[in-house]
Order: structure tokens, then sequence, then C-alpha cells
């Protein structure tokens, strides 16, 4: 401070011909003085104070401090009732921005509330989200941890623990607190408290030798000799905030030139001195300090150009703030004092009277400085009086002799666009205990992409379980918070990170199960025409004759389209082929039980005849069975045209068997229709179950009756099974098991109706003449008709 009013008072561009003057005090880091003085300053009771007279008006234009933020507090609120501006250089409280409590208060250093921020995101930039927090039982510490506990709920970051203490506290206190440190799980510490109350708190630390806590530190103590050689180790790899080290040119000149002889009756010079060269300072012969009477007497011819300690390092972010302080007030003086009349700012555009200014008209100009120093910073206030943030981040680091000193290893910019405020060189950083890997945080560990964070009950949103994304969801990113559902079509891979396209499954002629159903109905047509070619061949022998060979031929070709049209149902299903097979299948199978009814009746008719007179043979003749089948089938044929036009079946996909499957199927349209069709067949199939049964004995020799009872009852079982079994066999299985009934059940009319027929044509020709097909009574019945 003093150089710099110097420097002022040397200049001619600010204030020329214009002396600054000044008085310092030490408020002692206690409110309780810092108020006592400014009242003294305040209300003309300086002299009283001090002990001493002081010639000439009392004029304070305004204070520089204080350095505390409870001494500020106590300060600004009295002199702001007076309007005596004051500018501090290192008082951080957020309060001290509030702007109706605190009108003349202005400050060189940033507020905690951009330091809040800058903690936060070096928190966040390490992937720190479990850290704890301590700070000073003060307005500095309470604060400045409130606004940094806010700003990092915000980011997602917990509060493992947060204590409160002061260095006056009990030591069961302290020592309280280092067991909760001790305790945590985490082991990344913010202190947001003062150089005091961190070298109370570490000496405990030490006591217990606590290790491997990663410190992250405010400005108020990340730069202050509180680490001596003994607590270097676990004090390594602290890093944190610093006011912006700025060396002023001159100043350390300045300093080194200080010397007793330049101020006789400043105590603390003479306690400097005497403490730095071990030596009693005697100026006069009646003024000698009791508690250095046994140090030798100092010679005055001692340099401080020998000495190295923190008074000769210059480099400091305090004193370039005291001393932009000092320029701001300067600046102000200066605005005032080159005030034009006419133009000035108060009423009737008058200016401020440099002879007795008031304090609220410097106040005035102080809201407006605005300079740049001559290290090319530009100095100014916003409308809380606060300047621009910055701030270096230091990391304590052991130098090659084994010694703690502070490196620079980022800055922070608070005007920097968001995101970009911080810059940062990681590689340049050393952790806790010297090593170079970046200690964890977490209360959980990050969850894999196909999981999601679940909430533990009653702990905070950092600690979580890792919970597996149900089927159908994904997370593609690390800590999801909610799974993402896939999309209709597609479902979730074995690793839930990604969705992909769901199987589509149905009965395709590529798969075995295909192939076999396709090689089955290629057997079953095949046998249907060689036999057909047989009967042909054999058309003339009394047995194909016997068993109405037309209508044989025509059964025979009926049972090809069924086996023909099993092969529908398999391949990918279409509009197309939905409509194809089940008009295929209801218009074959309904032809073919028309034609064994029609076969049966003839038979039974002319077994059931009571008297040789009867003629019922006569009304149903080959014309009148012809016209029975046609008639039959055309009732099946206009179901399903009915069926086609109204509403006709369609392909669809299914996902209400499989989730992760969609089943290729086919939708019948119209539930009414299907069931008409499917009706139609069962009741002509019970019809001729029934007229065959009644016809199964017949004469020995002709077992045509026997052969279709024997064909319509497995023809009946198997549908029968087909309903409970397609019930239970989802997707492809479903028409694999409609497949195989049509086929079974068309296997069964070929074998059991014309295999036996076959056998005698083939293997027992012998057998193959009127008289051993009819047999005696056959051949009695007949003459009796």
């Amino acid at each position: 401070m003093l150089y710099a009013i110097e420097e002022i008072n040397k200049r001619e561009t600010v204030l020329p011909n214009i002396t600054l003057g000044y008085r310092l005090y030490d408020d002692c880091a206690s409110a309780k003085i810092a108020t006592k003085v400014a009242l003294a300053l305040v209300n003309g009771q300086e002299e009283a104070y001090m002990g001493r007279v002081c010639n000439g008006p009392l004029n304070v234009a305004g204070i520089v401090g204080c350095d505390g933020s409870s001494e500020s507090i106590a300060v600004a609120r009295i002199i702001g009732l007076f309007k005596i501006p004051m500018v501090s250089y290192f008082s951080t409280c957020i309060c001290l921005s509030n702007r109706n409590e605190y009108p003349t208060f202005h400050r060189t250093i940033p507020s905690d509330y951009h330091q809040s921020k800058a903690l936060v995101q070096l928190v966040k930039r390490f992937g720190w989200t479990w850290i704890g927090a301590i700070n000073s039982n003060n307005d500095y510490g309470r604060s400045g941890i409130k606004a940094f506990i806010e700003a990092a709920v915000s980011f997602g970051i917990c509060i493992a623990f947060s204590e409160s203490f002061s260095r006056t506290d009990p030591v069961e206190k302290i020592t309280k607190i280092v067991q909760v440190i001790k305790a945590s799980t985490t082991k990344v510490v913010v202190a947001f408290a003062s150089s005091g109350e961190m070298r109370v708190l570490f000496d405990e630390i030490f006591r217990q030798n606590l290790t491997g806590i990663q410190w992250i530190g405010s400005e108020a103590w990340i730069t202050a000799d509180i680490a001596p050689d003994k607590r270097s180790s676990f004090l390594t790899g602290a890093i944190g905030t610093a006011v912006r080290a700025v060396d002023v040119p001159g100043l350390r000149d300045f300093l080194l030139r200080v010397h007793p002889s330049m101020f006789p009756g400043d105590n603390l010079v003479r306690e400097f001195w005497e403490t730095t060269f071990g030596c009693s300072l005697i100026l006069d012969n009646t003024t000698r300090r009791v508690r250095s009477s046994h140090l030798p007497q100092c010679t005055g011819n001692e340099t401080l150009y020998e000495i190295q300690n923190a008074y000769t390092e210059t480099l400091d972010g305090s004193s370039y703030n005291v001393y932009k302080a000092v320029y701001t007030f300067a600046q102000a003086l200066h605005n005032m004092l080159t005030c034009e009349n006419g133009k000035g700012p108060f009423i009737n555009n008058t200016c401020a009277y440099v002879l007795d200014f008031q304090p609220w008209q410097l106040l005035h100009y102080m809201k407006s400085v605005h300079f740049t120093t001559k290290t090319g910073e530009e100095v100014h206030f916003d409308i809380n009086g606060n300047p621009v943030a910055g701030y270096d981040v230091v990391n304590w680091q052991k130098n090659t002799n084994g010694d703690i000193e502070v490196k620079m290893v980022g800055h922070y910019n608070g005007s920097a666009p968001p995101g970009k405020e911080l810059m940062l060189n990681p590689k340049e950083v050393i952790w806790s205990g010297g090593g170079q890997e970046i200690p964890h945080a977490v209360c959980s560990k990050s969850c894999s992409p196909g999981t999601r964070k679940t909430a533990r009950k009653g702990q905070p949103v950092c600690c979580f379980d890792c919970t597996p994304c149900a089927d159908g969801e994904i997370s593609n990113t690390t800590d999801s918070i909610d799974c993402i559902k896939c999309p209709f079509l597609y479902w979730s891979n074995d690793r839930k990170d990604q969705c992909i396209p769901k199987k589509i499954e149905y009965l395709a002629f590529t798969e075995i199960l295909g192939i076999v159903l396709v090689t089955l109905a290629l057997i079953g047509v095949c046998m249907a025409i060689n036999i057909t070619v047989l009967f042909f061949r054999y058309r003339e022998t009394p047995l194909v004759k016997a068993n109405n060979s037309e209508l044989s031929f025509l059964l025979l070709l009926t049972l090809i389209c069924c086996f023909s049209c099993a092969v529908t149902f398999i391949g990918e299903p279409t509009d197309w082929s939905c409509m194809l097979r089940h008009t295929a299948f209801g218009v074959s199978f309904a032809l073919c039980i028309s034609c064994v009814l029609v076969k049966t009746i003839p038979v039974l008719m002319a077994f059931k005849a009571t008297h040789p007179s009867s003629n019922r043979m006569k009304w149903f003749g080959q014309k009148q069975q012809r016209l029975s089948v046609f008639l039959l089938t055309v009732v099946q044929g206009l179901i399903c045209a009915l069926w086609l036009i109204i509403a006709p079946p369609f392909s669809v996909r299914n996902t209400n068997y499989y989730r992760e499957i969609i089943i290729l199927e086919c939708n019948e349209g119209s539930s009414a229709a299907f069931y008409s069709i499917s009706g139609y067949i069962a009741l002509l199939s019970c019809v001729c179950f029934v007229l065959a049964f009644l016809a199964r004995k017949l004469p020995d020799n002709f077992n045509e009756a026997k052969c279709i009872t024997f064909s319509m009852l497995i023809f009946c079982a198997v549908w029968i099974t087909f309903i409970p079994a397609s019930l239970s066999s989802p997707g492809k299985y479903t028409v694999a098991v409609e497949v195989f009934a049509i086929l079974a059940s068309s296997f069964g009319l070929l074998l059991c109706i014309f295999v036996p027929k076959c056998y005698i044509i083939m293997i027992t020709p012998e057998k193959n003449t009127r008289k051993n097909l009819m047999g005696k009574v056959f051949e009695k019945r007949l003459k009796e008709l």
C-alpha cells in the first residue's frame, strides 16, 4: 500500500499537485477491533483512539480493507451509513455483493460466487461426484461453502459430509472432524476456510497420521504457509484456486530498501527487523525491547537483499489486489478533480469541491472507475462492486530438493464463454501422495451401457445401483438414468446397448421343418398320381368299376389338390398367399369329403332297400352323384367367394407370442367366414362318417364302407387333435401343425380308401373278379332288388 501511494504521489498523470495521505491499522483479524477503528474514523475520535493529537481536520475519503470477510462486513455496515467508499483486497464473501446492505463496498478480489463455480468445475473436470466439505465457522466459510454446495448439487455432485469449525473450538471438536474425514468413503475434501483454521486442522491431522486425502482448497489458504516440512507428506497434491499472482513492477526493490530508520516510530517494522535478523534493535539509549534483550544487538547495517523469505516474494495475488485498490481510489479522485463545471454529475451539473468534498461524491466516481494498470489489466467493477473473476489453479508439489512449492497448473476466467472458463493441464498436476493417477471419488461406480441408475433409498443421488435394462429397452450411454424403449420392429441385443431388428419368423422352405413337410406333400402327390395311373390302367376291371371309377378319379384329383394346398402354407406369408391357402384348403377338402360322401350313399341305399320293387337307386344315379358333388362344393365356394370379397385374409406381423420375434402369419380377416368353411367341412365329415359307419357291415367281400369309415375316423381324429395342438404351438409351429393335419388327413383318406384296392389289383389280381367282389349274399341281394 505504501509503495502504491508513493508511486501515485510521484506520477504527474494521476492527481497532479495532489499528495495522498494515509493511515495504517491492523484489525488483528478481529471484527471487534475493526469496528472500533471504523467508528473512530467516522465520528472524529481518531485522536483519542490513537492516543495522540492530529493537527488539521479529519477527512476520511475512503478505506482500503479489510482482508477478512467478517471484518469487512462489520466495517462496511458502519461506513455505509456515511456513504464512505470501501475497497477490500481479500474479502470474498458473497454476502458483500448485496448492495442494499453494503452500498459502498467494492473489492479487487472476485466474489466467492465465482470461486465456488471454479471449484465445482475443478471437481467436475476430474469426475468426482462424492466429496466431503469443511468450512470455517465465519461469514467467509459459511457463505462460500453454501455457494459451493448449491453449485455442486446442480452439477450432480453429492456431498458425503459437511463440517464447520473455528480455530477457537475445543480440541475435541477438531478431533471429531478428523475422525469424520477418516471414516468417510470419499477421499476428496473441499476446504473453504481461512489459513488460521486450516493450521489448527492440519495439526490434528498430522497427529492422527491421516494420509491419502486429496485436498481442494480455496484462495484463503491454498497459497498460505501452513505446510511445514513435517506436514508435506499429507498435503502433497493439494489443488485449489488462488488469487492471480502478479508481480508488481518495482515493488521488490521498494521492499528491500526498507530500514527501521525510515520508520522510527513504527513498532511493527522494529519487530519485523528483529525477527528477520535475530537481533535486538536499539535506535537510542532509552528504547529497547524487553523480549529481545537476550539477542545480540543489531548493527543497523543489515540488508534485506540477503534474505529470502515470504516478505521478499512479491509474486503474490493479495499484494497486487492492494495495489489495485489504492489505484482505484486515486483514479476516482482524479476523475472527480478533473470534473468541468457545468458538466458535473451532481445537482445543476455541478462538480465536487476539491478541498471539501463529501465521501458520497467520491463514491459516485468509484462506481464508474475504469483504468488499466502497469501490468496491462483493466480494472472496473460491476453493479455489485465486484471485479472480473479470475483465478490461478495451483498445485502443491515437491521440487527436486524435496521441498513443497506451489505450482500454477491452470487458470479460471469467469468472463469466458460457458464451458471454457477453466483451462487446465492435467499432465502437470501431482495428486495426493505424489502420484500421477487421478484419485477416484464416487459413491457408486458408473453404470455401463445396457444398465440404468437406480437410486438407493434414503441415500444421495450419487449413490445408486446399476439395474440391467428390461428386454426391449436399451441404454447406450454411461450412467443412463432411464432405458430407451426400442421401436416396434426392433429389439434389444444381449448387451442391451443397441436396438437391432427383430428376428422375423415364419415357416420357410429352407428350414428343416419346411423341407420335411414339403417332402411329405410331394410324396402324397406322387402316391395319388401313381394310384390314379394304376386305376386308369385297370379301369375296366370289376374292382375299379365297382368303386365308382368316376368319383374315384375325382377323389384322387382332389387329394392331389389337398396335398398341394399344404405347400401354400409354407413360405413368407403375403396377402395373396394368405387368400390362396385358406380358400384352396376350404374348397379342396369340401370337394374331397363330398366325393367320399357321395361314394358312400349309393352303397348304403342299395343295401338298405327293403323291397325288391324299390326305386331309390334311380334317384341317385351318375348324374345325381355328379350334381351332389357339385352342389356340395359350390356351397363352400360361395362361402369362400363372400369371404374374399367382404374381408379377405391378409398377412400380419404378430408380436404377441414373442416380444423379440416378429411372427409373419395370416390373419383370417373374418373369423365368421373362417369358422364357416371349417364348420362346413366338419359337417360333411360327420355326415360321411355316420353314413359310412352305418354301411360298415356290408357283405364281407365288399369292404368299401369299412375303408371309408376308417378313413373318416382318422380324418376326424386328426382335426380334433389339431385344435389343442395349434393353440399350444405358437408362431410358425401353429402353421406346421396345420400343414401336418392337412397332410395326415389327406394320407388317411388316400391310404385307407385306395391302398386296399391297390393291393388287390397288384398283389392278388385273382380277387379282382365280379363274383369274388359281390359274394353270395351280395348277388342274392342284387337279385332281390
